[in-house]
Order: structure tokens, then C-alpha cells, then sequence
């Protein structure tokens, strides 16, 4: 057995190389960002929360989404959330969301839209086979901040898992307080202070927050309101007569 001894050495050396090289190749996309990075409590409460002002930052851009029930004027955060950003404007632009609908709603949480097929199972990203670094074929990327949370209002993209983002997106619609449900520690108190008039914390790190409402807010708690029965999955969340896109207008595009 001794003379095998160099060989199993020399092997397991070529595997911890290997080991090592696959490692390093998947770092960029381990690459710890903003998002994932632990922060103390000063840290968060010294954070940018652009989700808490109306003001419209040279970074940011702006949509109006005309709706059959009225129109809901959005801010997007091309800063935090860029790739969340450009497919929602470049859809927009190409007209992608013209008649589509709210196809998923549910009273005191969301109303879900962005699907051509109407149905929940459709949407694809821009990059989608166009360009498989952005999108191999699943979706793009999540891309999580500490800046912006899903309080009420926040425009998030809706997913099947992570980095699955293709084009359907939700508006967070929950009004009630959900602060006592926070760690303080986890969150800037003015984001507490948000949740205090409603949102779904749950979502934080899993879905992007990518807009927030900044006008409309009745026109999203009219389409929650509307009468629903079960959809394909057994959930009452279809509307009985869905409320449509009819198309949205780029207000003002981030510089």
C-alpha cells in the first residue's frame, strides 16, 4: 500500500486545488454587498431610507401606471435596486405591461400584476435568452438593501424563489401596525416608524424593493378591495372583473 502513498497525496492535493479554484470562481457571486453586510444599530438609523420621502432625487426615476381604476404614480430606485429597475422601464417603454392585469390580489397584503398571461405563470426579464450572465434562463438577480423595506406602498418584484425575477411585480397594500412585530436591532427606527401605517415585514431580504407609491395609495386599496374567488391554486386572490394596465408613462428617468 505504501508505494500508492505519493499518488493518494498528489490526488488529494489536485482536489484541493480544484476545490480552491471553484470556490474563487463563485466568490464575485458571494461577493457580500450593502445588503447582506451586518450593521450595528447606529448604522441602520445613519442609513439613506429614500422610500420616506416624496421628493423625486436625481437618482431616482418616476412612472405613472395608468390603471382602468386610476392611476398610481410610482418612484423607482435605480441606485439600490438597477437591474429591478431598467427591465420594469424597458417593459414599460416597449409596452409590455399595456393591458395586462392585477391578477393576484389579496385584501390587507398586495395586488400582483406584470404577467402578459394573466394568470400567475407567465413574465419574462429583458435579458431573458438575450443575455445569460443577467439572465440564464430562471430570472435575474435579487438585489436586497438596507435601505428599502416593503412598507405599505413599496413596489417590490414578485418571485417563484431566489434570483427567479422575471416581470411580475406587487405593490405591498397591508395598512395595519406591524412595528411590534420588528427587532429593533434589525431595523432603522425610521422604518419602524413606517411600519407603524402598515406593510408586510415579512418579505424583507427575500423579495426586491425596487419603487414606492408616492401617489395612488387609494387606487391600490381599491383594486385589494375588489371581489375575488379562487384561482388555480386553491387561493382566493383572482378578481372577478381584474383591474388593467393600460399602459405607463416615464415621468422622469434617473441621471
Amino acid at each position: 500500500m505504501k508505494k500508492y502513498l505519493p499518488q493518494i497525496s498528489m490526488g488529494i492535493v489536485l482536489l484541493i486545488i480544484i476545490a480552491v479554484a471553484v470556490l474563487w470562481t463563485r466568490q464575485p457571486q458571494q461577493t457580500a454587498t450593502e445588503s447582506t453586510q451586518k450593521k450595528t444599530k447606529k448604522q441602520l438609523d445613519q442609513l439613506t431610507l429614500p422610500q420616506l420621502s416624496n421628493t423625486i432625487a436625481k437618482n431616482e426615476s418616476l412612472v405613472l401606471i395608468k390603471t382602468s381604476s386610476g392611476n398610481i404614480k410610482i418612484k423607482l430606485f435605480n441606485h439600490y435596486a438597477p437591474l429591478a429597475v431598467e427591465n420594469f422601464l424597458t417593459h414599460a417603454k416597449q409596452g409590455y405591461y399595456n393591458n395586462t392585469t392585477f391578477h393576484r390580489v389579496i385584501k390587507d397584503f398586495m395586488i400582483q400584476g406584470g404577467d402578459p398571461k394573466g394568470d400567475g405563470s407567465g413574465g419574462e426579464s429583458i435579458w431573458k435568452n438575450k443575455n445569460s450572465k443577467i439572465d440564464s434562463g430562471n430570472g435575474f438577480k435579487n438585489e436586497i438593501s438596507t435601505s428599502l423595506y416593503n412598507i405599505r406602498g413599496a413596489l417590490s418584484m414578485a418571485n417563484a424563489g431566489t434570483d427567479t425575477n422575471g416581470s411580475q411585480f406587487f405593490i405591498v397594500q397591508n395598512g395595519d401596525d406591524q412595528s411590534s412585530k420588528l427587532d429593533t436591532n434589525n431595523y432603522p427606527k425610521k422604518i419602524i416608524d413606517a411600519y407603524k401605517h402598515g406593510g408586510y415585514p415579512s418579505l424583507d431580504g427575500q423579495y426586491t424593493v425596487f419603487g414606492q407609491v408616492i401617489s395612488g395609495m387609494d387606487i391600490v386599496d381599491k383594486i385589494a378591495n375588489a371581489k375575488t374567488k379562487n384561482n388555480q391554486q386553491k387561493e382566493q386572490s383572482q378578481p372577478i372583473n381584474p383591474v388593467k394596465v393600460t399602459n405607463i408613462d416615464i415621468l422622469q428617468e434617473a441621471k
